[in-house]
C-alpha cells in the first residue's frame, strides 16, 4: 500500500508539474559526480592489475577490490575502495555523520562497441560540497577533497593510453550538492531529506556499546546468505573501515543492487549502447557499494543507512525521470533487506 501511494504521488507530481530530468544551463559551474580519469590501451584484466599496484604504490590506503556483476556478463566491472589518509586527518574534527565524504572509490570497466578499457571515480569534491555543507571548515575540506583527486589522478597517470579529465553525469551546480534533496520533481520521492535527514537508524544503543554494535553488524553480514539478482535479500561485506575512534563504515553489495543500478541506469541511454555492449550503466558502478555507518554521537551508538531513493538520486539521476518512476519500489527492496538484516542487531 505504501509503494502505491508512492507511485500515485509521483505520477501525479510528474502530470502536475510538467518537467523531466534536464542538466543545469551554466556548465562551467557543473561537477560531475563521476569523473573519466583515464582511457586504456590494455585488455581489462591488465588495467584492474596497473590501477590496482598504482593506487597500492601511492599515499592512498586501498582497502578492497571488488568485482561487480554485470548483467548477463555482457560487459566487465570492478570497484577499488579507497581512502586518504590527508583527506581523513583534514576531517578528523567533523561529526561522524559526515564519513561517507572519505570514501573514495575508483572503478574500472568496459565500455563501448570495441569494450575499451576505461577508469573513473567518485570525484571527492561534490561529495565534500554535500556531506560538508555546514561544516566551518567547509573551504578547507573542499581542498583536501579536491587534493585526494589529484592524488588518484597522479597516482594513475603512467599508466599505458591516456589520462583524462571529463566530469561525468549526473551533473550539478555547487548550490545544487550543498543543499541536496533529490533533484526535480523526484525529491517528492526522496521526502525532500537533506542526507541528514535521508541517514536512518536501525539501531540505537549506548555510547559504550560502540564496538559491541560493529562487532555484530560484522558477523550477521558474513552470516548473510545471498540471493541471486531476482532478490534483494543477503548482502555481502565489501569493506569495514574505521575513520577516526567515533565511526565505522561498512560497504555492502549483492547481485539485486549491481544488476538494477546497472540495467536501470542503462535502459533509456543511447550514447555507447551497441549489441556487443549494451549496457553503458557500467560506468556508474563507482557508486558501489552502498554504505552501513556505525557512529558513536550525542551520547550514542547508531547504525545507518541512507534512504535509497535519495542515495540513487545523487548516483543515477541521469537514468531519466522515466527510470525512476517505473523503478520505483527498487529503493525500498534494497533499504527494506538491509534494515531487515541488521535491525535485530
Amino acid at each position: 500500500m505504501k509503494q502505491n501511494r508512492i507511485r500515485a504521488l509521483v505520477i501525479s507530481c510528474m502530470a502536475a508539474i510538467g518537467m523531466s530530468a534536464q542538466l543545469p544551463a551554466n556548465a562551467a559551474d557543473e561537477f560531475g559526480i563521476f569523473e573519466l580519469i583515464h582511457k586504456s590501451s590494455l585488455s581489462f584484466e591488465e588495467t584492474l592489475t596497473a590501477v590496482e599496484t598504482a593506487l597500492r604504490g601511492s599515499s592512498l590506503n586501498v582497502h578492497a577490490v571488488h568485482e561487480v556483476r554485470v548483467p548477463e556478463q555482457k560487459q566487465r566491472a570492478s570497484v577499488i575502495v579507497l581512502t586518504s589518509p590527508g583527506y581523513m586527518e583534514a576531517a578528523s574534527g567533523e561529526s561522524p555523520r559526515t564519513v561517507s565524504a572519505q570514501i573514495l572509490r575508483v572503478a574500472v570497466y568496459t565500455w563501448g562497441e570495441d569494450q575499451q578499457t576505461l577508469v573513473n571515480m567518485t570525484n571527492p569534491v561534490p561529495h565534500a560540497m554535500v556531506f560538508y555543507a555546514q561544516s566551518d571548515n567547509y573551504d578547507a575540506l573542499v581542498a583536501a577533497a579536491r587534493q585526494a583527486g589529484a592524488d588518484i589522478r597522479g597516482a594513475l597517470s603512467g599508466l599505458a593510453g591516456e589520462g583524462v579529465s571529463i566530469p561525468q553525469t549526473p551533473m550539478r551546480s555547487e548550490k545544487h550538492y550543498r543543499k541536496f534533496k533529490g533533484d526535480g520533481p523526484a525529491r517528492l520521492m526522496a521526502k525532500f531529506r537533506t542526507f541528514q535527514k535521508s541517514q536512518r537508524p536501525l539501531v540505537e544503543t549506548t555510547a559504550e556499546e560502540f564496538d559491541a554494535t560493529v562487532e555484530a553488524i560484522a558477523e550477521t553480514v558474513s552470516n548473510s546468505e545471498v540471493s541471486d539478482s531476482s532478490e534483494a535479500t543477503g548482502w555481502e561485506k565489501i569493506v569495514q573501515i574505521p575513520i577516526g575512534e567515533n565511526a565505522v563504515v561498512f560497504g555492502l553489495s549483492n547481485p539485486f543492487i549491481e544488476d538494477k543500478m546497472i540495467s536501470i541506469n542503462s535502459r533509456f541511454r543511447s550514447d555507447g549502447k551497441t549489441d556487443n555492449a549494451p549496457y553503458p550503466g557500467v560506468d556508474h558502478v563507482a557508486a558501489l557499494p552502498t554504505e552501513v555507518l556505525v557512529v558513536k554521537d550525542g551520547g550514542q551508538t547508531l547504525v545507518l543507512q541512507y534512504g535509497q531513493m535519495w542515495r540513487m538520486q545523487l548516483y543515477f539521476w541521469d537514468s531519466g525521470y522515466r527510470a525512476f518512476t517505473a523503478n520505483v519500489g527498487v529503493p525500498s527492496s534494497i533499504f527494506d533487506s538491509i534494515e531487515d538484516l541488521l535491525a535485530e542487531n
